[in-house]
């Protein structure tokens, strides 16, 4: 290694500092927790039932304020929930080292990797990772820029190269001075670009929202007028009445226990897949991966285990097999400070110990001038390393074969020789005795794995940074439909020529980061749902665009902590159970929801009538609460947790809606013919009315848990029992606290009536949509 460079003066370290050419952190600011909590509880949601709390608070009947305990607790988990976000963003660091060696006054000094400027001369040796951009001006190394920009091969870095911040230098030492810091680093763009807020895509998320936005844009001037109707009508009701009447219809609007049950269900599903060694960053993932039509894959890391193995041991003609496999087991012994190369073969002939390797009396370590290794025994000998480096121009008559050899492999030429000179170099010419070809090893369960997602209908799409033609191969081997063909991503110069590829191709090679979030954004243009998977900080920019991200946990911190998955065991077998759990929750949670969406119609629907009728509203809060508690929230926590691995299919809404209006036009019909009959033709009260509108509303929600529970188990048996226990307890034994009146005979046969004509009505509706939803699915599929 040429002499030392003197690095910068401490004057000049200090002028640097004063400009701010420093490696400081420039990380872009995620929001504070304040902002969070603000974001939180400053909702328009929260903000309606926080309204309709004081209005009821107003009144004095502070047990019909027990919706929000909902509310409060939707905020809880909102706000835990983007907290352990922000946590986990904020400690996005591609640069792992805390410290690096500088030259400064013509000595070594250790620094923190913040308090290096621009100009310093930094000394990098075997395993340090480059702290920050800089140019190479003495020394060579061998660099692993794999995890920047997914090319396994090493790098050979002279000087005048550039160095990335983020890589990993493999072997050698260097000098190199610093060129960018802080922001300007390669490292620091991805990371900055990384740590962007990024909007979950969530179907059922966006389904609620716009559920809730609906019910916003309509909620006050219904209550208003309904309020104003029963008020001013001067039919003698009270005030406070009035007040709790319109609190009612209101809250029923509003399905605020659906939102907590989605949160509660996913939060379970974290749970069971952090024993599956699966870790869930953002609860949304789940649904979203469950949702997946196309899967990109990165080789290394993911179909790949990172490390490297022999594949084949090929003699070339007229050489013997045992000579060939002796100087192998020779060679990997010898070396003492092997490379993945070595370590490879070595590891190759451990399962062989009928392979004796020779006792070393010299060894020639590798470089990368020279791209071979080699070791003297006693009477002979051994090469290994390039094929034209090792043979030269006799080399020609086997390039053939080796050429062949390449296509899904690298292949090294094995050679025998008669000594090496003092220098080191080979003496005489070498007689190659055959190939040994090494290729990353693929891991044991991704064929598998990868079957299951093409069962599922999901395609999949090797995107890597390597050799097209090794990426090829690799996934050829692990049953990638179109292995065959493959595309070299550097001939993809337009957004045209990207959208094309994708759309016909399935294999990528020497994939650069920019094009892989480039490759996402094409598919997810072309209307698919993009899962990524990835290790390196050369697939940050494509997990983040990804809908989502699933990223090993022995890969990079940044791939890490941008993905919204992360496989702990770093094994991609785990993606079917996450997979499964994602069905679990969205069809359960599909099916539970109807419950919900059937009080939000039925409430939105009688505020509407109850404006122009001539009767008081029919419900207060409290007796909503009694109806949730039963015929909602109970049956819809227990349904949402059973097992359940059907394929998704159609939208979210579509799904729920189809099964609430059914119920919600029952329950509408009954409430209208209770009013109209028993005021008009029984002369009934108040209090009797509504508690026969509280019960038939009950009523027709069993009926729908019926058709939501078959077939029927044990333990849906148990929790129909449960419901209508529940519902009989409140109306007899806490008929006080829950407004429910005796029951007279008019009473008995009113409410007879209407809940036989309702479950006809319901069955018949539930049977006509069902098959028309049934077929529509058909048509879609």
């Amino acid at each position: 290694m040429a002499e030392e460079p003197r690095g910068l003066t401490a004057a000049e370290v200090a002028e640097r500092v004063a400009r701010g050419d420093v490696n400081a952190d420039v990380d872009v600011k995620t929001r504070s927790v304040r902002q969070i909590v603000r974001e939180n509880v400053c909702t328009l949601f929260n903000a309606i039932n926080v309204i309709l709390a004081v209005f009821v608070l107003f009144t004095g009947s502070y047990k019909n304020m027990l919706f929000m305990i909902v509310i409060v607790s939707n905020v809880i988990i909102g706000i835990v929930q983007e907290i352990r976000s922000k946590i986990t963003t904020d400690r996005l660091s591609i640069v792992a080292g805390s410290h690096a060696t500088v030259v400064r006054d013509g000595a070594r000094k250790e620094v923190a990797l913040h308090d290096i400027v621009r100009d310093d001369v930094v000394v990098l040796g075997r395993g340090d990772q480059v702290p920050a951009d800089a140019v190479v001006v003495s020394g060579e190394a061998d660099v692993n820029e794999s995890l920047l920009t997914g090319e396994s091969n090493l790098i050979k870095k002279a000087p005048g190269a550039e160095l990335m911040s983020g890589s990993f230098v493999n072997a050698g030492t260097v000098c190199a001075r610093v060129v960018h810091v802080g922001h300007e680093n390669y490292a620091a763009k991805i990371s900055a670009e990384a740590k962007q807020h990024k909007k979950v895509n969530s179907e059922i998320m966006n389904s609620l929202n716009s559920i809730i936005k609906f019910v916003s844009c309509v909620i006050f001037p219904v209550g208003a007028l309904l309020f104003a109707r029963m008020f001013f009508s001067g039919e003698g009701v009270a005030l406070d009445q009035a007040i709790l009447s319109t609190v009612a219809a209101l809250v029923g609007m509003i399905p605020e226990g659906l939102i907590l049950l989605t949160s509660t269900v996913l939060a379970v599903a974290v749970v069971r897949l952090a024993k599956s060694k699966v870790l869930v960053q953002q609860l949304y993932c789940i649904e979203t991966l469950a949702r997946v039509d196309t899967l990109c894959l990165d080789k290394t890391g993911t179909i790949t285990t990172g490390a490297m193995e022999v594949a084949a041991v090929v003699p070339v003609e007229g050489a013997g097999a045992g000579e060939l496999d002796r100087a192998l087991a020779s060679l990997a012994a010898a070396d003492d400070d092997p490379n993945e190369t070595a370590q490879a073969v070595a590891a190759y002939y451990a399962a062989r110990p009928a392979v004796r390797p020779l006792a070393p009396v010299r060894t020639v370590p590798f470089s990368s001038d020279k791209k071979w290794s080699g070791a003297a025994f006693e009477g002979r000998a051994y090469v290994m390393g390039a094929g034209r480096f090792v043979m030269g121009d006799a080399f020609d008559a086997f390039e053939g074969q080796a050429g062949e050899l390449a296509a899904t492999a690298r292949v090294l030429a094995v050679a025998r020789a008669e000594g090496f000179d003092a220098d080191g170099a080979i003496v005489g010419a070498p007689a190659l005795l055959g190939f040994v070809c090494i290729h990353d090893q693929i891991r044991a369960t991704a064929a598998q794995t990868i079957g299951y997602f093409k069962d599922q209908g999901v395609t999949v799409n090797v995107i890597s940074g390597d050799d097209p033609r090794t990426v090829a191969g690799i996934a050829a081997q692990v049953g990638v439909d179109g292995a065959d063909e493959y595309v070299d991503a550097t001939t993809l110069e337009t957004p045209e020529q990207v959208a094309d590829a994708v759309r016909r191709y399935h294999v990528f090679g020497r994939v650069k980061p920019e094009q892989k979030k480039q490759f996402v954004i094409a598919l997810q243009e072309q209307g698919h749902v993009v899962a990524m998977t990835g290790d390196g900080v050369n697939d940050t920019l494509a997990l983040k665009q990804a809908d989502c991200s699933v990223a090993m946990a022995a890969g990079s911190d940044a791939a890490r902590n941008v993905a919204q998955l992360v496989l702990v065991d770093n094994d991609f077998a785990s993606m079917p159970k996450v997979v499964a759990e994602g069905r679990r929750s969205i069809n359960n949670l599909q099916r539970s929801a109807s419950l919900f969406l059937v009080k939000t119609l039925l409430s939105m629907s009688l505020a509407v009538l109850f404006v122009l009728l001539p009767w008081q509203y029919p419900f207060q809060p409290i007796q909503m609460t009694l109806i949730s508690a039963f015929t909602i929230g109970i049956p819809s926590f227990v349904l949402a947790l059973e097992p359940n691995r059907d394929r998704i299919r159609g939208r979210f809404l579509e799904n729920v809606i189809v099964k609430s209006i059914p119920g919600a036009v029952c329950a509408v019909l009954g409430v209208l013919a209770v009013n109209a009959v028993g005021r008009l033709a029984l002369g009934l009260g108040y209090g009797q009315v509504s508690t026969l509108c509280v019960l038939l509303v009950a009523w027709v929600g069993v009926m729908l848990i019926v058709r939501l529970s078959v077939p029927f188990t044990p333990i849906r048996s148990a929790l129909l029992v449960v419901v209508v226990g529940g519902t009989v307890l409140g109306a007899t034994l806490f008929h006080g606290l829950f407004g429910i009146v005796p029951f007279t005979v008019p009473m008995a046969v009113l409410f007879a009536a209407c809940a036989v004509a309702a479950a006809a009505l319901f069955h018949w509706l539930y049977g006509v949509l069902g098959r028309w939803h049934e077929a529509r699915l058909a048509r879609e599929a």
